[in-house]
């Protein structure tokens, strides 16, 4: 996450340093951009996430995870179309499947291939080779145990080297300066639905939307918050009728509907060529059908209960 740079004036007037912080340190260095309120209930959200021991901190976790800042809204080069990008994200997801990865490894190789991107031209041959160095970067913040690079070779068909794998890990890190750190959508989600309480139902289909929008180029642009937030807030309407939204409201109406249409157009194209390992991997039973059930909901006129 890109750090704004903090300017410090000399006559500006001075603030009370705390207790506990040395002092010569420069007052302007001290201080923070003000972040959002935190919303009550956030130290139990906290704890239902395990971080029960973190509760001193939860203002700032919340600020952290939720006031992350989104890739300009154009990310590709010219030569990259969506629909390219969108077959090797769909291809990262079945090798993410089929190594067992956590979650949150995913939605930050996505990320890193998207900054990627963003910071010039890519030769459309070595596309995949981006993508698998992306998914191997994300898998040494995420993952306790690497998979081999040899490994990842072989799941690409040998299309690259070993050589040519770690030689694109060092070109990603050097165009993006080690920066790497993204607090991603997935933990948005989590946070989120433990602060509004919503039952396990829902948070499977916001999930499900969450994966699915991580096939559209347009949806890169969005805050990681604001993406979490329209997930859940679609998937209560799905499941609870129209007028359901969560009782926490941190966006408007007016912030969220614009970001729904993409996540409804990607849940009712099912199993398309190229674009279809997320809609698959949430139809087997582990999943309860949730691809299955929610295409079939929002293809009702006014989707309600089940």
């Amino acid at each position: 996450m890109l750090v704004p740079a903090v300017s410090f004036n000399p006559d500006s007037p001075r603030v009370p340093v705390p207790d506990g912080v040395a002092a010569g340190v420069s007052p302007g260095l001290q201080e923070r951009p003000p972040g959002p309120r935190a919303p009550p209930g956030l130290e139990e959200a906290l704890s239902a996430l395990g971080l029960e021991r973190e509760r001193e901190y939860a203002g700032d976790i919340f600020a952290e995870v939720m006031v992350c800042h989104a890739l300009p809204q154009r990310v590709l080069p010219r030569a990259v179309t969506p629909e390219m990008r969108a077959l090797v994200v769909d291809w990262l997801v079945q090798v993410h499947e089929y190594l067992g990865l956590a979650g949150d490894t995913l939605y930050l190789a996505v990320h890193l291939l998207d900054s990627y991107l963003c910071t010039g031209r890519v030769r459309l041959q070595r596309l995949q080779l981006l993508g698998v160095a992306c998914l191997f970067l994300a898998c040494k913040m995420e993952e306790c145990v690497l998979p081999e690079p040899a490994s990842l070779c072989l799941l690409s068909a040998g299309s690259f080297s070993r050589a040519e794998l770690l030689r694109a890990e060092r070109r990603i890190l050097s165009r993006l300066d080690f920066r790497l750190h993204h607090p991603g959508p997935l933990l948005c989600l989590g946070l989120l639905t433990a602060l509004t309480g919503s039952r396990p139902q829902v948070m499977l289909l916001a999930t499900y939307f969450l994966e699915l929008s991580l096939l559209e180029a347009e949806a890169s642009g969005w805050a990681p918050s604001l993406r979490a937030a329209a997930a859940l807030n679609l998937a209560h309407r799905v499941l609870d009728g129209e007028g359901s939204r969560p009782e926490l409201v941190l966006y408007s109406p007016a912030e969220l509907d614009p970001l729904e249409p993409c996540m409804v157009r990607a849940a009712l194209r099912g199993p398309e060529p190229g674009c279809a390992a997320v809609f698959l991997k949430y139809s087997r039973p582990q999943h309860q059908g949730t691809s299955l059930v929610a295409a079939h909901l929002l293809s009702r006129p006014h989707p309600g209960p089940p």
